[in-house]
């Protein structure tokens, strides 16, 4: 962890774990909770229509957490659309949580000790808690069940840096945090969402392509930021540049305190981002409840991937008990359409745009979780010596993907048939193999490791 000092971690994630519980207390009482049933005394559901009595679940409730970002959309829609109770899950809770370190506790707790069964994560997230990166520092074993989506992400910088016109190359940004220091702003930060999380790993990518090395800590500090705090923090000047979900890039454009350097699908096309995970001991106790969330889910990531469903979609999420957003902010970028903010040509239609399900988006390759683990080791957030293969291995259940879309009646053809989507190359040419994880590694100029 770069300035942003281990205590000082602690101390956010407490404070925002204060604030979502009061959060979650409310959202508990609103109107997109239908149920504060404890999960684990739920009576057998009665089999719903689409579900024969063998596949009946074993309970119908499970609460399930959320962050403003619009790739929660899934499980919003799932709910809203009424497909958790479509499969058997009829009081399953959709529960807004105010930062990632609030979710990994509320995850921690478990519904049994007032938290929460599962969520959408970003995708390292349920590795390091399964390796003890909790709020006790006990393993809490996850579940990987599901990618949530590719694409969406995007670096955004301050208004102040408008004159480098900033984009993939990132070696400019050097000289202009220089002249900033020169002129006696010496705290200069990018801020992140998740130590060790996707956000954290472009940004962190996307600087040392630069030659700007944040281990060092002489340049810039990375700080962690919940994403519904990161346009307002830009605004009051206190970061200079953030890397975030949607709609808070859109937002900082339409609100004209900042632009888009880059979309994070231009450092790697189609780079895997947000998961849905479980505790694995949910999973293992309820396999059958997990299916039905699982099919839920599914089916709700091919209704949100579909272009005349996105206007619906975005109207949803934005509504105040979900995101409390403009349906503007969000529905261009939903589209593939890019108003970068620095007078760069609106992109329409941009193939890199946020897909919940075409291109395979919803499958949890193991070649992805392996390369976020390389890159976990890249910056010292986990062990050198680290078993990747065999943590990806018991924490991605792609064998559980598979039974669920199966049962979906998902065609074939949209069913991947290896766990590896093969050497992937990003934007600066380098190549990551996941046969060769440490040829990466040893292969990278800047690196903590």
């Amino acid at each position: 962890m770069t300035r942003f000092t281990r205590r000082q971690f602690i101390i956010t994630a407490g404070a925002t774990a204060a604030g979502t519980l009061l959060a979650h207390g409310c959202t508990s009482n609103s109107a997109n909770t239908t149920s504060t049933t404890n999960s684990t005394s739920s009576p057998s559901a009665v089999p719903a229509v689409n579900v024969s009595n063998g596949d009946a679940p074993e309970v119908t409730a499970a609460k399930l957490g959320f962050i403003a970002l619009t790739d929660s959309a899934p499980l919003i829609i799932a709910k809203e659309k009424g497909l958790f109770a479509k499969y058997g899950m009829k009081d399953v809770e959709v529960l807004k949580q105010a930062s990632w370190p609030v979710t990994r506790d509320n995850l921690e707790l478990g519904s049994q000790g007032g938290g929460i069964d599962g969520a959408h994560i970003l995708s390292p997230m349920p590795y390091l808690m399964s390796l003890g990166q909790t709020k006790t520092k006990q393993p809490v074993p996850m579940y990987l069940l599901a990618r949530l989506n590719t694409n969406g992400q995007a670096i955004s910088v301050a208004s102040t840096y408008k004159e480098y016109k900033l984009g993939l190359d990132s070696k400019v940004l050097k000289e202009a945090f220089t002249k900033q220091k020169a002129a006696g702003k010496n705290d200069l930060k990018v801020a992140i969402t998740y130590p060790g999380g996707t956000h954290d790993l472009w940004m962190r990518y996307w600087l040392a392509s630069g030659g700007i090395d944040v281990t060092k800590q002489d340049i810039v500090s990375v700080i962690p930021v919940p994403p519904p705090q990161m346009v307002a923090n830009m605004k009051t000047g206190n970061m200079e540049a953030f890397c975030v979900g949607e709609p808070w890039n859109a937002q900082l454009v339409n609100q004209g305190k900042g632009y888009t350097a880059l979309v994070t699908g231009e450092l790697w096309k189609d780079h895997p981002e947000k998961a849905f995970a479980m505790r694995a001991d949910w999973v293992d106790k309820y396999p059958k409840a997990a299916k039905a969330i699982l099919m839920a889910v599914q089916e709700a990531q091919q209704w949100c991937d579909k272009l005349e469903n996105k206007e619906e979609m975005c109207q949803i999420v934005s509504q105040q008990k979900w995101f409390a957003v403009p349906a503007a902010d969000i529905i261009e970028r939903s589209k593939g359409n890019i108003d970068y903010g620095d007078g760069r040509p609106l992109v329409q239609s941009s193939p890199l745009l946020m897909k919940f399900w075409s291109d395979f988006a919803s499958y949890p390759y193991k070649s992805h979780d392996t390369w976020f683990l390389t890159e976990d080791i890249r910056w010292g957030y986990i062990p050198a010596d680290t078993n990747v293969k065999e943590l990806v291995d018991k924490v991605n259940r792609e064998d559980l993907w598979k039974e669920a879309a199966k049962a979906l009646k998902v065609a074939d053809a949209e069913i991947p048939t290896s766990t590896s989507r093969g050497v992937e190359t990003f934007f600066d040419g380098v190549k990551f193999d996941p046969e060769k994880p440490e040829e990466y590694l040893k292969g990278l100029a800047i690196k903590k490791a």
